[in-house]
């Protein structure tokens, strides 16, 4: 039944054919569970494990890695080839693909967690009335038409509409749900709001809340998905995960480079056709083959297999970095995706915000000697710590605010009046609350202003353990004044007394709304000398403006407290005993801002990033709460700023598409409404971060492009986020921010150093074939190469250090491509430069070097034909491992080189030298250690067919790999000069990329 709200509560009962003092009966218990169904959230469906592990393989350069293993593989048996040599290079691609898809399966594995956690909600218990007889039923078993009893501490079993109140009131806490800082009184009256939100059906008890006070009996409307929580997770269920940036740029990158390879593999394999009949190879169709082969080994030297492998690392690196600031990554892509966020929806309930509603303000009649004096008290702290100080309106801190006597009784009316219990967590470290969080808060007031009598008190009661400095100053007004008996607070009264006996004297404390205490009060209690004085017109009048001041100007919840001197013995308390009060003092309350929350949010906008208000809370509230944060100050007002979601819902879409433009706060939203604005803010292509701690949050943090969970939020927030913040502070955003962008500016680093040199792989097979001299090198020197020489530097390259100026530009737009044409251009250069020095080594030990054969040029053109004609050389010699290992060699030492030239984009190696960043130098010895070691080391030796090279040979690797620096150091003068100065090639286009927007439209 969607609109139970709408109606009375006898069209309700009449709906569902249910006698409200007998319940249904078991055949319409049977009858209503065909219809409704079972009181439980359905399993989904899950992905078929098989089809989640081909998905990881759904990649086009993963997929020509597999074509390249399997084709080698063939081709190995085809020639009768054996050994460990033979079938290595396809079972190392193999094993490196399987690794990763290994990895991808267990990310989405664990993203279905959160959905299950949203179980955990659901009440595992009911009161229900069923063949006029009250029973405990297990939840799952309620059908709509049941009736429920409910109580304080229960948890509402389903979506349920009230039809009895039990007590004065009926308070439920639904911020889990709604996200509202305080808990909500409900009842029994229909609404009649149009297109009513959570917050409007005041008559439905929502499933999985709480009820914080009162007791009532309802009548169920809605089970298993048809409640609250069905509809959050049918949206989670709904939610596709987005591509981040840098994903979407790499497989761009993936499409492209496949391309090239394709063109190149294909014109290597027509530029050798004339030598598929030579001798050598004994056949035309051998001779094809090998050529294919060589085809193969390019496709496998283009495509950079370590890439993702080397990205998982880096991310991995900029984790646990982050986890250090308390920001604990639960999916490694989004460590990048922080980098170029333009907005951030920030929940305020808990995250803005403390969510320990907590006294700001007290407000007191000083003296009425020369007209009324009213006196405002500040009271600092924003936790339930009851750790805090008491300040006067001129800022000056109050030593024993106990010795006043306004403050003194409002300390003791606040701790008399009172249901609630304040109490130390050992395990959270924390302070908790049991109760209403208004009534928590003037606990923590009595405990702020201390106790009278003892000049030392506030240094004596930080002497305490936390587990007694809870409620010290609580339970000592509860001995020194005994409870006698409690009016409970009522709708009509707005307010509560309690009666108390001390020392042979009865007093009644009451609080509640200002305008009903103000009213029965005849009296004041004056703070300069303790005297009560009668109430004046003119005293009324000036406390009433106060008190709209508070409330209105400033959105603080404010209580009136009063006390009234009771004849002695009195045992008990009625309605008329609420009159002739004497007004001590006004309180008001708020959910406050974090300290920590201006100075970050003021980062953000110094970096780019926009940031969203997004609340349950009405809408002065909201305002208010956000002046008082002070990142806001820069607007003169919220007029085009403030939206509810009602409001927004009603506008025009061109309207909400300028709205969006300028929003800052969205107020008196329900989840689906949270999901809709980050849908509308990606559709306008920005990146949205969504932070937020309760189950209401999941589906935004879910849609979001990276969802932001508190700490200490609820179990299914965190498993639909993509990061968690371990201290809840909003302020750790910006610094995981400006860590995601150092890690983006770094992958890019070692991106553009692993495309260069395997540019250099291409060019260096590319010029051998068209040159007609023999394999420069191996496939197993290549592999090795590829994981081992490039994989090291390339990770190293990942620490190096953050820009001081990062979080000073503007977030990078998401078509901002990885590789940019004048960059390509650069890298092309250097990739050319390894490639020919690559071939030179090989060509200078067989023409020039002491200790090889000194070949004329030709005799090495020619080598194919050798076995056909007589030569002054055996024909043996075209199969020494020397010349490969020389090229092997030059290309390791070049690539070395090219590291270094990685530690910025465009500095010179003189203004950041290569001890800026350790590990990079540490991963070059590295690498030169291991290549040494596969060198002299003989099973090493023969397995990746090298041998030792001499001192001679070392030097003439050492003259063809150190210009790489200074071809470098050219191209990157040419790149810090100004646009004019640069080569205007047809690579100036922004983007050798092609571009695509980021969001599916």
């Amino acid at each position: 039944m969607e609109d139970a709200y709408a109606r009375s509560v006898v069209e309700v009962l009449d709906f569902f054919g249910v006698d409200p003092t007998k319940g249904l009966t078991d055949s319409q218990v049977a009858r209503h569970v065909r219809i409704y169904g079972k009181n439980v959230l359905p399993q989904e469906k899950r992905t078929a494990f098989w089809k989640l592990v081909l998905k990881q393989f759904d990649d086009l350069l993963v997929k020509i890695l597999i074509a390249a293993a399997v084709i080698s593989f063939f081709l190995a048996l085809i020639n009768g080839e054996t050994g460990l040599t033979a079938f290595l290079e396809p079972s190392v691609i193999l094993l490196i693909l399987a690794a990763n898809a290994a990895v991808g399966v267990i990310t989405e594995t664990n993203a279905e967690k959160a959905l299950e956690e949203l179980r955990a909600y659901q009440a595992d218990i009911a009161t229900v009335l069923r063949n006029g007889c009250f029973s405990i039923l297990p939840a799952a078993e309620l059908v709509p038409g049941d009736i429920v009893e409910v109580n304080v501490g229960c948890k509402i079993p389903a979506d349920m509409r009230m039809i009895e109140m039990l007590s004065n009131q009926l308070r439920v806490d639904q911020a889990i749900l709604t996200g509202e800082s305080c808990s909500v009184e409900k009842e029994l009256d229909s609404t009649i709001a149009t297109n009513a939100v959570y917050q409007d059906k005041t008559n439905i008890l929502f499933s999985g809340t709480v009820v914080v006070a009162g007791r009532a009996r309802a009548v169920v409307v809605g089970v298993g998905a048809n409640t609250a929580m069905g509809s959050i997770r049918d949206s989670m269920l709904q939610t596709e995960d987005e591509v981040t940036p840098l994903k979407k740029k790499l497989d761009e990158f993936g499409t492209f480079l496949a391309k090239v390879i394709a063109g190149i593999c294909v014109l290597v394999w027509i530029v050798n056709i004339g030598h598929f009949r030579d001798p050598s190879h004994g056949g035309f169709l051998r001779g094809a083959i090998h050529y294919f082969k060589i085809a193969v080994a390019l496709a496998v030297a283009a495509i950079p297999e370590g890439l993702p492998a080397v990205v998982t690392t880096c991310l991995a690196l900029g984790t646990k970095r982050m986890a250090r600031l308390n920001a604990i990554v639960r999916s490694l892509p989004s460590v990048e995706t922080l980098g170029c966020t333009t907005v951030i929806c920030s929940d305020k309930t808990g995250t803005l915000t403390t969510n320990m509603m907590s006294v700001a303000k007290i407000c007191v009649v000083h003296s009425v000697q020369q007209g009324p004096i009213i006196a405002e008290y500040g009271v600092t702290g924003t936790t339930y710590a009851p750790e805090g100080i008491v300040f006067d309106s001129s800022g000056i801190q109050l030593e024993f605010p106990a010795q006043l006597p306004c403050l003194l009784h409002i300390a003791r009316c606040s701790a008399l009046c009172n249901e609630s219990v304040l109490q130390y967590n050992p395990d959270k470290g924390n302070y908790e609350k049991i109760g209403e969080a208004t009534e928590v808060a003037l606990r923590v007031l009595a405990e702020k202003v201390g106790l009278p009598g003892f000049d030392s008190m506030p240094s004596a009661l930080n002497m305490l353990s936390k587990h007694e400095r809870a409620s010290y100053c609580n339970h000592h007004w509860e001995i020194e004044f005994k409870k006698v008996s409690i009016l409970e607070f009522s709708r009509d009264r707005k307010m509560m007394s309690v009666l108390c006996s001390h020392k042979q004297m009865c007093v009644m404390f009451s609080k509640g709304a200002p305008e009903s205490v103000l009213s029965r009060c005849t009296n004041i209690l004056c703070n300069d000398n303790g005297f009560i004085v009668p109430m004046t017109a003119n005293i009324r009048a000036e406390l009433e403006s106060r008190f709209n001041s508070l409330a209105g100007k400033e959105a603080l919840r404010c209580l009136a407290l009063a006390l009234k001197q009771m004849p002695i013995n009195r045992q008990t308390l009625s309605y008329d005993d609420e009159k002739d009060l004497t007004f001590i003092g006004l309180v008001g309350m708020l959910d406050p801002p974090r300290e920590e929350v201006k100075n970050a949010m003021l980062s953000c906008m110094t970096a780019g990033i926009r940031v969203i208000v997004v609340t349950g809370d009405n809408k002065s509230t909201a305002e208010s709460i956000c002046h008082k944060i002070g990142a806001f100050d820069h607007l003169v007002d919220f007029v085009g700023r403030s939206y509810t979601a009602s409001e927004f819902e009603e506008l025009p879409a061109m309207q909400q598409t300028v709205a969006l433009q300028h929003m800052a706060l969205f107020t008196r939203v329900e989840p689906s409404h949270k999901r809709m604005l980050v849908e509308a803010l990606q559709n306008q292509n920005e990146v949205v971060a969504m932070t937020g701690d309760g189950v209401n949050d999941a589906p935004a943090l879910k849609k979001a492009d990276i969802g932001i969970a508190m700490g200490s939020g609820t179990a299914v927030a965190k498993s639909a986020s993509d990061m968690v913040l371990a201290d809840d502070n909003f302020a750790t955003i910006v610094a995981a921010v400006a860590e995601g962008r150092a890690i983006y500016n770094n992958t890019k680093q070692f991106i553009r150093y692993m495309i260069s040199s395997n540019i250099g792989e291409v060019v260096c097979i590319f010029v051998a074939a068209v040159l007609g001299i023999p394999d420069t090198l191996a496939p197993v020197q290549l592999l090795w190469v590829n994981l081992v020489t490039d994989g090291l530097p390339a990770t190293a390259i990942g620490f190096n250090k953050q820009d001081s100026d990062v979080m000073k530009a503007k977030p990078r737009k998401v078509s901002e491509a990885v590789v940019t044409g004048w960059l390509f251009f650069r890298y092309l250069v250097i990739g050319a430069y390894v490639g020919v020095a690559t071939v030179a080594g090989f060509i200078w030990w067989y023409v020039y070097s002491n200790e090889g054969p000194k070949l004329p040029y030709s005799e090495l053109m020619n080598f194919d034909s050798c076995s056909t004609r007589e030569t002054t050389h055996p024909c043996s010699i075209f199969e020494d491992r020397h010349p490969s290992t020389v090229s092997m060699t030059v290309l390791v030492v070049v690539e070395m080189f090219n590291a270094l030239n990685n530690l910025s984009e465009n500095q010179s190696l003189l203004v950041i030298p290569p001890w800026s960043n350790l590990w990079l130098v540490a991963s070059i010895i590295l690498t030169m250690f291991l290549h040494i070691l596969i060198l002299y080391v003989p099973p090493l030796s023969v397995l990746f067919s090298v041998t030792p090279l001499s001192w001679a040979d070392w030097t003439a690797v050492f003259y063809l790999s150190f210009p790489v620096i200074i071809i470098d150091e050219v191209l990157k003068f040419f790149s810090r000069k100004s646009s004019g100065m640069r080569f205007k090639f047809w690579f100036r286009r922004h983007d050798i990329l092609p571009k695509k927007e980021f969001h599916e439209k």
